[in-house]
């Protein structure tokens, strides 16, 4: 499946976020990730996520879609990270 995940985490746990993260998606801007996961593997990153989360405070959102097939991606301005260039 191809998701998309974005957070808002408080700033002690943001590089920890972040790099939990890049372990399982691309990377393409300040707190948002994008990328073809399992569902096994979908369910390891929230669980990790979920290991060093503030839920008081911290905030994740995944989108997930079957395939991406049905819907479109379009950035205006600079391109940030490589959205193909997925290192799992």
């Amino acid at each position: 499946m191809f998701v998309i995940l974005v957070y808002d985490a408080g700033e002690k746990r943001v590089n920890k976020f972040h790099k939990i993260c890049r372990r399982y998606l691309t990377w393409v801007q300040l707190s948002v990730f994008e990328g073809e996961l399992t569902l096994s593997q979908l369910e390891a990153l929230k669980l990790d996520l979920w290991k060093v989360m503030d839920p008081e405070e911290d905030s994740i959102i995944i989108y997930t879609f079957r395939t991406k097939k049905y819907f479109k991606r379009e950035v205006i301005g600079c391109e940030k990270g490589d959205p193909e260039d997925i290192f799992i």
